[in-house]
């Protein structure tokens, strides 16, 4: 994803994706189910994204591309930053389905089968 138009575009693509803007506006949060599984900071240039991930892939990920960095303003083990347009589309796009993979699983049975998922 190389713009907030295109992450806003894939997010839309994802079941039950929501929207919000609960930190003010220069911050989109992208949640199922009620839980953040990407924020966008708006307000740098390229717009920075950070996605959940498994500890493992997140070191990993970190040493094989120096544009991701630990989650800013999330557990560092968990989350990664990344800016748009910093990495190729098809491994941001994945890497964002994975984030909504995870925090979709830790929803409950019953979480899960209230939203269709």
């Amino acid at each position: 994803m190389n713009s907030v138009t295109a992450l806003r575009k894939a997010c839309a693509a994802l079941p039950q994706s929501q929207e919000t803007f609960p930190f003010g506006l220069d911050t989109l949060v992208l949640k199922v189910g009620g839980k953040i599984y990407a924020l966008c900071g708006l307000n740098t240039e390229p717009p920075t994204l950070s996605l959940k991930v498994r500890p493992e892939r997140g070191d990993e990920l970190r040493a094989a591309h120096s544009a991701i960095t630990a989650g800013y303003h999330f557990n560092k083990r968990h989350w990664i930053t990344l800016p748009l347009g910093g990495l190729p589309d098809d491994l941001s796009g994945e890497l964002l389905r994975a984030s909504y993979g995870l925090v979709v699983r830790g929803l409950t049975k019953a979480q899960r089968a209230e939203l269709g998922l």
